[in-house]
């Protein structure tokens, strides 16, 4: 069984044809997914499909981009009830994307930090977006973990190897995106050969970033198998090994999850 670790199922390039984009899935191999908040305000979408499907959970948080129009409604505290519901297993996106900067950057340091704060509290996974931010990023993730402990994944991993080597020290997961797959991305092939097994996951975040072979197209969880493939390539070891790793690193990381194999 493959997991995709991070998708969108709510938006709408999913959402329109969610019967058909999950049995696409199943026939990939692809066992469960955890679909992501992005948007407070969009959250009850997010959760309503999770709700629909057994093999389906989701995370809640406001990612970068939104931090300025949702922050201000923000609360550790939110976080927390909206957390807390059986299918609701982590915390984010979260984080800080200064490639984009559609957000404030003081902005969306305070909305990482509180997302740390629910994530502490609950004692719920942290999903952690970062881009063209790898010091701040480290940086506010050991400090925040020196005040007290918390999990985490670095989801979609494109940055340099100090973002995966410092949030590995503070037992984080790292989470690779079919970028790995692009012909550009040798960085990340040469950093992917470096990540321990039992620190990797996968993922589509789907519907962005399809792999190679279907690079432009609408990316959907079914093509998480092609990053597996190509992960389990550059790691030189058999896909079903690569494909049992990364499904055991999930349910350790989002262990509110019950398995069922």
């Amino acid at each position: 069984m493959l997991v995709d670790s991070h998708c969108h199922l709510d938006f709408e390039q999913l959402s329109t044809q969610i019967d058909d984009v999950l049995r696409r899935a199943k026939l990939a191999g692809v066992g469960h997914m955890l679909t992501i908040g992005t948007k407070l305000r969009q959250f009850d979408g997010v959760r309503n499909i999770a709700e629909q499907h057994d093999n389906i959970h989701c995370s809640v948080g406001i990612h970068p981009h939104e931090a300025e129009e949702e922050g201000a409604d923000v609360t550790v505290q939110k976080l927390l009830d909206l957390a807390d519901h059986p299918k609701v297993v982590a915390i984010g996106e979260t984080g800080l994307d200064y490639f984009y900067e559609h957000s404030p950057r003081d902005i969306q340091k305070q909305s990482f930090r509180i997302h740390i704060e629910a994530a502490r509290q609950s004692g719920l996974p942290l999903i952690v977006h970062t881009r063209d931010a790898d010091e701040d990023t480290i940086e506010i993730l050991h400090e925040e973990y020196a005040r007290g402990p918390f999990s985490g994944v670095i989801h979609c991993f494109s940055s340099g190897w100090e973002v995966a080597e410092k949030s590995m020290e503070i037992g984080f997961f790292i989470s690779i995106s079919g970028i790995v797959t692009f012909k550009a991305a040798q960085d990340l092939k040469d950093h992917v050969t470096r990540i321990p097994l039992d620190r990797l996951l996968v993922e589509t975040d789907s519907p962005y970033l399809a792999p190679v072979p279907n690079r432009g197209k609408t990316n959907e969880p079914a093509f998480v198998a092609h990053t597996a493939a190509c992960v389990a390539d550059l790691k030189q070891v058999p896909a079903q090994e690569l494909a049992d790793k990364t499904t055991e690193n999930f349910f350790k990381l989002f262990d509110k999850i019950q398995r069922e194999d």
